[in-house]
């Protein structure tokens, strides 16, 4: 049988491309088919070329569990524009053909852990566990003061707390008005909640959103909901709350800078499986009037490729989805439910996705990303769920806050105490593309790009990485040849590429080409072509941090 003849057998049974970048000369064969979440569309183009279906969103009556394709890896765009973000690696999106081994990366613990503990009064809550972690919530870098701020769970299931840091590391709970003496910001019971630092919003008092996910906050009486709350200081907040419509307890919200539209991501109902609904909106006052007439569609679960604990063989489930625009992606949090012990807390993960639609994921690594201990008394025996806002950068990291909780392994309560804590990876780290001693090629799809220069995220202290450009036809286009290409090394997630006999990238800006990179012991994270010498990717910085103004990385 033909390589060809096989892929698109394999596409068609199972639903999922193979990982074409771990071997050599492979790439996704143009019009493929397989099983979709959405047909090809003819609805709204992205910044990326990806065109939407229509209708939108699509109407799905039941999360697959089967693993599904996105359409735009079957069918990529012609021509992909690059002009918004790194460009990661974290798909054959982007990817022609390549003979470099991609590697998935997961994120490491802060060894201080944990960086926010309960030891406040109203922490402390009698019956209950002591807790103060981020249950969703958010965890974001103010450019107003300079300042991570953070809004957490303070005592089990009770109300929002407030927390400031000058480096993300040493948190204060400073006494405020809300609640005199305390660091409540919000004193209502909740169940999780979703706080929002939204960059782009007009009227300073609405600087600041809230979804409180709570009993009796939603237009259907007796039922949960999400209460939106605003505010100016992200203390403060308006009350009385708008309302949402019916949904189950755990449900967050995101927005989709691409789009410009919040997304809610609602648990379905109650009880199980779990998996989630989905409703979009640019109006927060007006969009979230969803009904049992208008319900919103089914979106996403956890499907056959999720494994189950070994200890529990218990098929696994999506509990909570996080989401977050990271440079040129949609990069979403997957907290997956492998069942529940009787002697612990429920043995939760963080798991990652990506999306290029905002709508369809990509997950092809099923490890935890942000996982639990299996030793009694660690902070993470149990339940380590996301943060809102997902990701902060710091430097030349991404700081991932996280919430955990402790045990004894004797009964489920025992010793148990919810804290947040830390992890780390190197910015753009996810994924990688790998050589050794023998040099390995990667051919991008053909892109367009308005910049001028030419930048990598490259780990490659002992070996070097050259690039040379190519026309529509594959022609090499001089001077930007691996003879005139000057040898980039070490390890920066930042380094310019340049060329003799070209002082930039102009001559080709407007133009389809496309980039061959040659690398030779080292990793190639990212690329992107930026309009500043700064090396500015002009993509979203989820949570933002230290040294960005804005909600983009200018």
């Amino acid at each position: 049988m033909k390589r060809r003849q096989f892929i698109q057998l394999s596409v068609l049974a199972t639903g999922v491309v193979p990982d074409l970048a771990s071997s050599p000369n492979k790439s996704i064969p143009e019009g493929s088919a397989g099983v979709l979440l959405t047909r090809h569309g003819s609805g709204e183009v992205l910044y990326n070329g990806i065109r939407l279906p229509s209708p939108w969103p699509p109407q799905l009556k039941e999360a697959p569990r089967e693993p599904v394709t996105p359409q735009y890896l079957l069918s990529p765009p012609e021509v992909i524009p690059i002009d918004v973000g790194r460009q990661l690696f974290v798909d054959d999106f982007l990817i022609a053909e390549t003979t470099l081994k991609r590697t998935h990366h997961r994120a490491e613990y802060f060894p201080g852990n944990p960086v926010l503990k309960p030891d406040q009064p109203w922490e402390l809550t009698g019956k209950q566990p002591p807790c103060a972690m981020v249950f969703s919530d958010g965890v974001w870098y103010d450019p107003a003061d300079r300042l991570f701020k953070m809004w957490y769970l303070g005592g089990y299931v009770r109300s929002t707390c407030y927390a400031t840091s000058k480096d993300g590391l040493h948190w204060e709970k400073p006494p405020l008005d809300v609640k005199p003496g305390t660091n409540i910001v919000q004193p209502e019971g909740r169940d999780s909640s979703t706080v929002w630092l939204d960059l782009e919003e007009n009227d300073p008092a609405r600087r600041f959103k809230m979804f409180r996910s709570c009993s009796g906050g939603s237009t259907v009486k007796g039922s949960f909901g999400l209460a939106t709350h605003f505010s100016r200081d992200g203390i403060h907040w308006s009350e009385p709350p708008l309302l949402t419509g019916s949904c189950g307890d755990r449900s967050t919200v995101f927005y989709n800078p691409f789009r410009k539209v919040w997304v809610y991501s609602l648990r379905h109902g109650w009880g199980q499986p779990r998996r989630r609904r989905y409703w979009e909106t640019p109006d927060l006052v007006n969009g979230p009037k969803w009904s049992a007439i208008s319900e919103p569609p089914m979106w996403i679960g956890s499907d056959q490729l999720d494994p189950a604990r070994a200890d529990m063989k218990i098929t696994p489930e999506l509990y909570n989805l996080d989401c977050v625009a990271y440079e040129s992606i949609i990069l979403g949090l997957f907290t997956i439910w492998r069942g529940q012990p009787e002697n612990r807390e429920k043995p939760n993960e963080v798991c990652v996705g990506y999306s290029r639609d905002g709508w369809s994921w990509w997950r092809p690594e099923r490890r935890a990303f942000c996982p639990v201990s299996e030793t009694p008394g660690e902070w993470n025996y149990s339940n380590v769920q996301s943060a809102g806002g997902g990701c902060l950068i710091v430097g030349d990291k991404l700081w991932f806050y996280v919430s955990g909780r402790g045990g004894t392994g004797k009964t489920r309560a025992d010793g148990q105490l919810c804290v947040t804590s830390l992890a780390t990876l190197r910015r753009d780290g996810f994924v990688s593309m790998d050589a050794g001693d023998t040099e390995g090629l990667l051919t991008t799809r053909p892109v367009r790009f308005g910049g001028k220069h030419l930048f990598v995220n490259l780990d490659a202290p002992s070996g070097e990485l050259r690039v040379e450009a190519l026309d529509e036809r594959g022609r090499v286009i001089a001077p930007f040849t691996r003879a005139n290409s000057i040898p980039a090394s070490g390890g920066q997630t930042r380094l310019a590429i340049s060329w003799k006999g070209a002082a930039d990238l102009s001559p080709l800006a407007g133009k389809t080409v496309r980039f061959r990179f040659q690398l030779r012991n080292g990793r190639l994270y990212a690329f992107w072509v930026s309009p500043d010498r700064s090396g500015a990717s002009h993509g979203f910085v989820a949570a933002g941090g230290p040294g960005f103004s804005g909600p983009k990385d200018v």
